[in-house]
């Protein structure tokens, strides 16, 4: 039988194909055809798009699928699951550990250092060469350790597609792993079920869908089986379901078109994988910074290589001066303190909700002078509620409180008493809501649970704020029956007895629900005629405010006949009882997190899938955005050029929100804003948000949110809370901070030992450090130090400065000048303590450069506390915000005094011990240094305040 009804099949197909596959058919019967490889190539014989199965009639679709109502056979499913793979997108597995650890190799710094380690290897230097290469293991462990754990906890969020599926096959209906679902496969569907890959529906009773993850749009869509033209977008093919989507209401039946990478989950997911995605602020400024390192370090040696020559030296022994230079500029320690800076970064953030996937990525958000946010679900809590209600009259109500829940309540508006009539004209719109109503809501010990459509949802909540209780209302009611809502119909009905009398509840479109009124009654129980009109643009203000507008009606109905049944000829003469306006609400933690980006100097963008109206309500309700402000729609972006037209950067930039857009729109609004200069961060949970997420300079995904999403994010918001964006925001900023504390703190005191070597050189004096002494200070007391420094608590107003410059270098003008005046004055205070031991035979050389050595480490115990703020006077930055650096110095200061007892240390670094005197006098020099940097940072805080009063800014 199977045979003949495919056979059947292949002949009404047959009259379709071009003569071109007719070679196929005659393949058809033979005993072992590759049905796999008839179904591919018959697939691609077809004259359509593969997006067009909502432009093919039931019947088409079964034949361009070689599937029927009963569905497929058992040995077919086989066949095709072998042909197209499992219904899974592409997972890309965790990187490995080894790839983590080579990852860390590969950075620009790293491979100044392994030259730097080389070099002393060739000079015979082993134990510097061993020192280098120790610090470039500690830094791939820390920074492998980190990343892996990270990947390990954002693998840990994936959940798209690990569902259920109810299938019919061989006329049987089974529930199978989604995995397993085929193209040609018939689809059972009921409410609350997740779509496992893309349908063309041919059941469809009832069924609304909630496809936010895909399209942007919070509210749920109403779907049905009728054809439609072959260029209808995505979002607005009626009679398809995509992979992803959650049935919220109905039941239905469909033919499986797409799984996989087939789908429109997987399509973008594709493009996403393959598309280029944008470098960290960090990476960035970093490659600038490593570059002007080496190139100062190359002129420097070379300039000082000349001068070496210049005054008589031999080329091998101006090639050990240029090494010893070299060791002393680089910063060997970077790389550590900065693996570990990013590290502490990344567990604050991760105790505020945000995983960070790469350490480079913990400063990206501090960086961002934009932040893209998608609405539904970021910013909105993605749950209808009930905002307001107008009562016959004009009276208008609003109701507080977010979601599916009953916490809120009602809020008269006009400031009258809220009196006995009024309420019980509430209560009686309430229940009617409740009895026109196919949804559940109800309260458990860990929170509140729900099923069913998400404005039947929403008006449960609403009756619970209004001190109802819908479960025991529907309980004592006795319901005759119920008309449920239906796209063609725009209402929903329940008829129900009340002391023996038959009554009808209704709710729906207004203007549907209307044409079955004729009365309305006040608050006084007076009851008038209807006043159509009036209503009507009661609807419309409504409506413009964003809001969806439901109305709700009842009344008595004739008694009910032996025979008869109740219908939509019943609905006549009833009563209007007033309207009810629903939004998706704002988080309630959303417009705080709006200002204080605003105060950061952020500016926060909306770009949604959903209604203009909608959009800009809830923007103006977060003060996105001034009234006078137009929201940009999808249609006139596409009207006003392309990408790189002047006309489509300026319409960019000319908004805050954007309403209606394509996937493909907002990736282009996003290499708009990039390609103004701006450092975009975009968040996001659906597969709509994947191709901006991806090209964004850093990539905010949600934790709820889908798999494409989270594969793509370079950040994920365990919460999904915008308020923990706006958290790593801050942590950012206190770690680019702190990565610039750091780098300052080995920049300067790598300046000052090559200006202590530049002035022994020109003086005529011995160099008044080994090359080995220079790498303990730089590994060892700095790389201590350092460390310690990267624990530094956040400055007070960071998130009250403006965003730094996309163009912003790490060695800016602020850097230069403080480097230059501490290393300089560390330079200066060791040059001078060499040059009067050395001039004046105070002791032997190697005594001096033992002198010198403890005071360089004192000089480095002191400079860290000038670097724990670049202008704040070090004597007023409490202790209690950073006790790990107290403990830093005081290790450095240890380990030191105590190598220089310990007899192979003091052979390694040709030291040995001092008296408590000779250690006293070196401290008092130190601290000069601490004078010289107070006194520069008050001359900045003035120079600032000036500059500050010129402009007519507050300095803070």
């Amino acid at each position: 039988m199977r045979v003949k009804v495919q056979n059947e099949i292949l002949v009404s197909c047959s009259k379709r194909i071009t003569l071109k596959n007719v070679s196929v058919f005659s393949d058809y019967n033979k005993k072992n055809w590759n049905k796999g490889s008839f179904m591919k190539q018959k697939i691609h014989a077809r004259h359509l798009s593969e997006e067009s199965w909502h432009a093919l009639s039931e019947q088409d679709i079964y034949e361009e699928l070689l599937t029927r109502p009963e569905g497929l056979e058992k040995e077919e499913v086989t066949n095709r699951l072998n042909l197209y793979g499992q219904n899974t997108l592409p997972a890309k597995e965790p990187p490995t550990i080894w790839a983590i650890l080579l990852n860390q190799v590969l950075s620009p710094i790293i491979y100044i250092l392994i030259v730097a380690a080389v070099l002393s290897l060739i000079i015979g230097e082993g134990t510097d060469a061993i020192f280098i290469f120790l610090m470039i293991g500690l830094n791939s462990g820390l920074g492998a350790y980190q990343e892996y754990g990270a990947e390990k906890s954002a693998a840990g969020l994936q959940n798209l597609l690990k569902i259920k599926a109810k299938v019919r096959r061989g006329n049987q209906e089974f529930e199978i792993p989604s995995e397993q679902v085929v193209p040609g496969d018939i689809l059972l569907f009921e409410s609350g079920n997740k779509v496992p890959a893309d349908l063309r529906l041919i059941q469809a009773q009832n069924l609304t869908v909630d496809e936010s993850f895909l399209t942007g749009e919070s509210i749920s869509v109403e779907k049905n089986t009728e054809l439609q033209s072959e260029d209808v977008r995505v979002s607005d093919r009626k009679n398809m379901l995509y992979a992803g989507s959650t049935i919220t209401k109905g039941r239905g039946a469909g033919i499986v078109v797409a799984t996989g990478n087939s789908t429109q989950v997987g399509i973008i997911a594709k493009s996403v994988s393959e598309s280029e995605g944008g470098k960290p602020p960090l990476v960035l400024r970093m490659e600038k910074f490593v570059k002007q390192i080496s190139i100062l370090v190359l002129l420097v040696s070379v300039g000082l290589g000349f001068l070496l020559r210049y005054q008589g030296y031999d080329l091998l022994a101006i090639f050990f001066f240029v090494v010893a230079l070299a060791v002393s500029a680089i910063p060997e320690g970077l790389p550590v303190a900065l693996t570990v800076a990013l590290s502490i970064a990344t567990k604050r953030m991760s105790k505020r909700n945000v995983i960070v996937r790469k350490l480079t990525a913990v400063e990206s958000l501090g960086s961002c002078t934009i932040i893209a946010s998608d609405k539904t679900g970021t910013l909105t809590v993605n749950q209808q509620t009930a905002r307001k209600i107008i009562l016959p009259g004009g009276r208008e109500f609003s109701l507080t409180g977010e979601g599916y829940n009953g916490e809120g309540k009602v809020l008269v508006d006009d400031q009258k008493d809220f009196d006995k009539n009024t309420k019980k004209q509430l209560e009686d719109l309430a229940k009617l809501t409740v009895f026109a109503n196919e949804a559940r809501l109800y309260s458990k010990e860990n929170g509140w649970d729900y099923n069913g459509d998400a404005m039947d949802v929403a008006f449960l909540a609403m009756a619970y704020k209004m001190g109802l209780n819908p479960e025991d209302i529907r309980n004592e009611t006795q319901f005759i029956i119920e008309i449920p809502y239906e796209s063609e119909q725009k209402f929903s009905a329940a008829f129900y007895k009340e002391e023996n009398i038959d009554y009808v509840a209704v709710k729906g479109a207004v203007e549907t629900v209307l044409d079955f009124c004729n009365i309305m009654k006040s608050a006084d129980n007076i009851q008038t005629s209807l006043n159509r009109q009036l209503i009507e643009k009661q609807a419309v203000e409504m409506a413009e405010q964003g809001l969806r507008v439901l109305a709700v009606a009842g009344g008595e109905v004739s008694q009910l006949k032996e025979g008869d049944d109740y219908g939509v000829k019943d609905l006549k003469d009833l009563f209007f009882y007033g309207l009810v306006g629903f939004i998706d609400p704002l988080r309630p933690e959303a417009a705080e997190s709006v200002r204080k980006c605003k105060r950061a100097g952020i500016k926060v963008l909306m770009i949604t899938g959903d209604h203009p109206s909608t959009a800009g309500a809830i923007a103006r309700e977060l003060g996105l955005m001034d009234l006078d402000e137009e929201v940009v729609t999808g249609q006139q972006l596409k009207e006003v050029g392309t990408l790189d037209s002047p006309a489509f950067e300026k319409l960019v930039l000319s908004t805050h929100v954007f309403a209606r857009v394509t996937p493909t729109q907002k990736l282009e609004i996003v290499e708009a804003l990039i390609h103004h200069g701006e450092f975009v961060a975009v968040t996001g949970d659906g597969v709509n948000d994947a191709p901006a997420l991806r090209r964004a300079n850093i990539g905010v995904a949600m934790g709820s949110g889908t798999d494409v999403a989270k594969e793509v994010g370079m950040m994920i918001v365990t919460d999904d809370n915008f308020a923990s964006i706006v958290s790593g925001v801050e942590e950012g900023r206190f770690a680019y901070d702190n990565v610039r504390k750091v780098i300052y703190l080995l920049i300067s005191t790598g300046a000052a030992e090559v200006i202590m070597l530049i002035f022994a050189i020109l003086t005529g004096l011995p160099i008044p450090l080994l090359a080995v002494q220079l790498l303990w200070l730089n590994l060892v007391t700095n790389g201590i130090q350092d460390v310690a420094l990267a624990f530094e608590a956040g400055e007070p107003g960071a998130m009250r400065r403006k965003p730094r410059k996309p163009n912003e270098k790490i060695f800016d003008s602020q850097m230069m000048s403080q480097t230059l005046v501490s290393g300089f004055a560390i330079g200066a205070l060791a040059f001078a303590s060499w040059y009067w031991h050395i001039r004046n035979q105070m002791m032997d050389e190697a005594s001096a450069r033992n002198t010198i050595m403890l005071l360089m480490v004192l000089l480095q115990n002191v400079h860290v506390f000038n670097c724990r703020s670049e202008s704040v006077s070090a004597l007023k930055i409490p202790i209690s915000r950073n006790y790990t650096l107290i403990l830093g110095v005081v290790m450095a200061q240890g380990i030191h005094i105590l190598s220089m007892h310990l007899p192979f240390m003091q052979r390694i670094l040709s030291i040995e011990p001092v008296n408590f005197i000779e250690w006293f006098i070196a401290l008092l020099l130190a601290l000069i240094l601490l004078f010289v940097m107070e006194v520069f940072k008050l001359g900045r805080r003035r120079n600032d305040k000036i500059a500050a009063y010129s402009k007519g800014e507050d300095l803070e």
